[in-house]
């Protein structure tokens, strides 16, 4: 009889092994039904079965986007660039109606010629920024063809979201943040630099499987990492390497007071997976006090998600030592600063930019980084590995030091920690969150040791 079934389901197409993709294509190759644009005023049109876009000055980004919206899906499609021109295209997008041009937010899979190389990468159009840059998966920056056509394919499902450009692998990506939206094909805009007027972007073959994507889904290429940013969760992916949440969410679990011996009872609050410092005016370690891990760690990797209110001030600390600092203040060690450089003083203050928000506070300042904004979720990594340690912000490294050595030495005699002896020289110290009188929320606290 298990024989005979499986015949049968082989034969009616059912068995899914034997199944046939159902793809429709979203292109006719005629002319653009079923398409809006939205956003820029930059031109679309048909031309010999392809949709051209082409770059003008003095106009916003500009996207073409499908009428029809989709949840989960496998997408195709191929491009080509002429130039340095930067594109891109959307889904799971969405049309601000708050705004008389539509402004388009989403997440958009990056179509990118420059030397960063991050085609295939994903971004958060008008909201958090660079959710997978290619930093972290070498091959893959390797696979984008500058002078001829590359095939993208995006499968979204569920909260999975995985790419690949010209059959490698680019992105391991889970977020639940926007389930369905529309597709979109983005003409960059190029400011008011007229002499990068005319740069076209060429799009064909784009077509979608939106029946059973899941069962067609590729294989993921185990040496491409992946991000999670679904709140207070670990993938199967970040057991297996090791990930464990320094937060659970919903419990004070493994923390307590940097000077008491259980969590304080104000000051913070915890509710909707988030935990978060309740404002009493900007005073330091004034209220509730900072907070700290029970466990000490040595050599890891943090990950910390923060959110600031404006004018906000915070930060985190690794290798404290609680009971270092006996007089009123925050507990010492090396603080990876949280800021609203905007709004707060202390972004004026301190050596070149040095308590900006991702600086090693009063001692390095952050290069190259990228702050979504108040408001706004951003995402803090720090990796500290025997000496050497690194603050990371939104996928970006934007400092990067050794602690212990002649140059720190130096810059610890110059800075507001010259009074503590071997400041930032434990072998092993508790992780701390800062009550600095404002509010700030954090979530998807997690940490892996590194061996």
């Amino acid at each position: 009889m298990k024989h005979f079934m499986i015949i049968f389901l082989t034969v009616a197409g059912l068995w899914p092994g034997n199944a046939s993709a159902q793809w429709r294509d979203l292109f006719n190759g005629k002319d653009l039904t079923g398409w809006t644009q939205l956003n820029g005023s930059a031109p679309y049109k048909v031309e010999k079965g392809m949709i051209v876009g082409e770059t003008v000055p003095n106009s916003q980004n500009s996207f073409l986007c499908t009428d029809e919206t989709f949840a989960d899906f496998i997408l195709e499609f191929e491009t080509r660039l002429e130039g340095e021109s930067n594109s891109g295209v959307q889904f799971r997008s969405h049309r601000d109606p708050g705004f008389r041009e539509g402004r388009v937010y989403g997440y958009q899979v990056e179509i990118d010629p420059s030397d960063r190389a991050w085609s295939g990468g994903i971004y958060d159009e008008r909201y958090r920024g660079w959710l997978y840059t290619l930093d972290g998966n070498p091959k893959a920056r390797k696979a984008f063809r500058k002078d001829g056509w590359n095939k993208v394919r995006v499968e979204a499902v569920g909260s999975s979201i995985r790419t690949w450009l010209n059959g490698i692998q680019c992105v391991r990506l889970e977020d639940n943040l926007s389930p369905e939206g529309f597709i979109g094909l983005q003409v960059h805009s190029i400011g008011t630099d007229s002499t990068l007027a005319g740069r076209k972007v060429y799009w064909r073959n784009i077509r979608i499987l939106t029946v059973n994507p899941g069962r067609f889904r590729t294989r993921d290429d185990g040496s491409v990492p992946e991000e999670n940013f679904i709140p207070n969760t670990l993938t199967a992916y970040e057991q297996k390497s090791g990930w464990r949440l320094l937060w659970d969410g919903k419990t004070a679990n493994g923390w307590r007071g940097a000077r008491l011996d259980r969590f304080p009872e104000y000051g913070w609050k915890m509710d909707n997976g988030l935990l978060s410092v309740v404002s009493s005016g900007g005073g330091e370690a004034r209220h509730g006090g900072d907070v700290v891990t029970i466990e000490k760690f040595s050599d890891f990797e943090l990950i910390v998600d923060f959110r600031i209110t404006e004018g906000a001030n915070s930060g985190i600390k690794y290798f404290v030592d609680p009971d270092l600092n006996k007089a009123e203040g925050s507990a010492i060690g090396p603080e990876y600063q949280i800021l609203d450089d905007e709004k707060h003083p202390d972004a004026k203050l301190g050596v070149n930019g040095n308590r900006t928000v991702g600086a090693l506070y009063d001692l390095i300042p952050p290069v190259r980084k990228r702050f979504n904004g108040v408001g706004i979720w951003n995402r803090a990594r720090i990796v500290a590995k025997g000496t050497h340690v690194e603050h990371w912000l939104n996928g970006f490294k934007v400092v990067e030091y050794e602690r212990g050595n002649q140059m720190w030495k130096a810059l610890v005699s110059h800075s507001k920690y010259t009074i503590w002896p071997n400041f930032g020289e434990l072998k092993e110290g508790n992780i701390l969150l800062q009550d600095h009188g404002d509010e700030v929320s954090f979530m998807n606290i997690k940490i892996r040791t590194l061996k």
